[in-house]
Formats: C-alpha cells, structure tokens, sequence
C-alpha cells in the first residue's frame, strides 16, 4: 500500500507519516515548503519522500498525485488560523486551502479510486448546547471563516468520493509546531497570574494518538464521518482518575490546571498554583477572540468503538506523555 500525506510540516502529518514508517507502509509526504518544514527531530518524517506541493494549484495537484499513484491519500493540509482567517484580506485564501485545495484533491481520488481521509473540525457545528455531536449530525452552522470553509472541505469530499473518511478532532496538540499546550508552559513560566475560558467544554487530541488512529483506519473500508479526540475520564469504567483532574468532559480552564499540575509535578515549580494563579473567567470577560469560538466542542466518539476501532487513550495521561515528549 501506498499512501500520500498532506501538510507533514505540521504537528498531525509529522506524526503521521511516522505511524505509517513504522507500520512498514510507502508513504509520500508534502507541503508548501520546498522540503520538509517541520521540527529536525531526527524521526522517519523527516528523510522520507517529500515533494513541494500547493494544493490551491489543481493542476499542480493532478500531476503530483497521478505520478505518485497513491492508494490513499491523508489530507492533514489546512489553514488552522481561526482569528486570522478573519481578516476580510484572509478570506479567500482561507477558502482556497480548505473548500479549493480538498477539492482538488478528491477530484483526483475519484480519478484513480484511491482512499481520502479529510482531518475536519467541531467548528463546522454552532457550538452551542450540552450534547456531544454525534458524527453523522448534518446540522451544520459554522460560525467563523475557519469553520465554514472546512464545512466546504467536508461536502467536496462527501459529493466527489464514496470511499472516503471525514475525522473531525480538537483542541490539537503535537511536538511538531505550535499548540495550547506549549503557549500554556511558556506563558506559565512568565506569568504569575493568568486568566482561562471555563464555558467552552471539550476534550484536546493529541497527534501521537491521532495518528495511530488513522491509520488503523485508512487500511480498512470502514468509511464515513468520524469523531477522534482522546478520551474524557470515566471513573464509572473503573480508570484512574488522578488527583485534582476533573471527569468527564473539560473547560480550557480544567485543561490548563491539569497541564500545570502535572508540570509542577515532574518538578518544575513555578507551575505550582502559589506560583502561576490560574483564574477562570467566561469567554464575554476574556474577550480577545476575534472569532467565534464555539462553548461545545463536546465529540461523541461511540462510533469508533462501534466500528471495530481503538480509541483514543484518556486524555491526562495523552498529557503526561506529551510532556515528556517535551522534556519536561
């Protein structure tokens, strides 16, 4: 089998593509940049097969996809700016990665039957209510740019291909890039005091366990929408619930403490809470975000396990083990 990867300078495709290394699977990697971009860690990533690509350019798309004749393709690319996706000069741009380059990409699919799998978003629902969303909910109401254009994404896959998978996640974290994880440590490091939404309810993904995901996923032809995020804590199936971590699904707020508190653990005391005062407010008083963040990202992943997948691990430990990923 072979597999092409979109955006491996990214925190899920550099994951990715090592899964996949390690599962002995051909795989192709690209993205904007000439060669591979991503953080010189030393992993399979990054002296696998690379090839510069801007999935914008259909053409460009066709003739890289034909020559590499994928059976599979992972598409990780995507404009994740929420805020700036805003800018009115941003706008088309934004579409253009995510509606135009997904649409291209498919159209090329379909083309050669091979697999898409398309790494979506809760942001494509109204982020309101309690109730996770279940995957195959098609009451779509994106209420920013970034949304409405992976909303476009999803329905270019789902009108153009039969043999696709569309994994909605969130709250993403990985060691290639930028993420909460690491603004919250460095910001921790600086600050003694800090302010944290508490009404926008989730649950992070961390890449690492995403990516073994998917790829269990793209050799079967269990096909359809997805929901993978790693999973909130259920002291009903008798896991460990860690001192201080709160159940169920989490606020960026409950989410922010326990990164702290298992910082302050491995040692690291200015992450204590007499050391970094961490507030919870609402999103109305915090008030910097430029777009609309929706108050539920809560995902209902019963479907994997219906479908014969594992799920993600609990979420606190995803934490722990990123961490030390980090060097911490």
């Amino acid at each position: 089998m072979k597999i092409f990867v979109t955006g491996v300078g990214g925190q899920l495709g550099h994951d990715v593509m090592n899964n996949l290394a390690g599962r002995g699977i051909e795989a192709v990697g690209s993205d904007i940049a000439p060669s591979y971009s991503g953080v010189a860690d030393g992993t399979a990533v990054t002296a696998m097969p690379y090839v510069q690509l801007d999935i914008t350019d259909a053409a460009a798309v066709r003739k890289t996809i034909l020559e590499i004749h994928p059976d599979a393709v992972i598409h990780c690319a995507a404009w994740t700016a929420v805020d700036m996706a805003e800018d009115d000069d941003k706008v088309e741009k934004v579409r253009a990665i995510n509606a135009g380059g997904t649409q291209n990409i498919a159209r090329v699919c379909r083309e050669i039957d091979a697999k898409m799998m398309y790494i979506s978003t809760d942001y494509v629902f109204d982020g309101q209510g309690t109730t996770p969303w279940d995957p195959d909910c098609k009451d779509y109401k994106a209420q920013n740019v970034y949304g409405q254009t992976k909303l476009e994404g999803e329905l270019a896959v789902s009108r153009t291909l039969d043999k696709y998978f569309i994994v909605r996640i969130a709250w993403v974290f990985g060691k290639n890039g930028k993420n909460y994880i690491k603004t919250m440590l460095d910001l921790g490091k600086t600050h003694d005091a800090l302010r944290v939404v508490d009404d926008q309810i989730g649950t992070p993904t961390y890449t690492y366990d995403l990516a073994r995901l998917l790829c269990d996923m793209i050799v079967t032809d269990k096909y359809g929408y997805y929901h993978a995020t790693n999973s909130e804590l259920d002291t009903a199936q008798g896991e460990y619930t860690p001192e201080g971590t709160k159940t169920g699904y989490i606020s960026w707020y409950d989410f922010t403490k326990e990164i702290f508190r298992q910082a302050a653990a491995l040692g690291h005391e200015e992450y204590l809470p007499e050391n970094t005062k961490v507030t919870p407010v609402t999103t109305a008083q915090y008030g910097l975000s430029r777009a609309v963040r929706p108050f539920n990202s809560r995902l209902d992943k019963s479907k994997l396990i219906k479908a014969g997948f594992q799920p993600l691990p609990v979420w606190p430990d995803a934490v722990a083990r990123y961490l030390k990923e980090l060097g911490y």
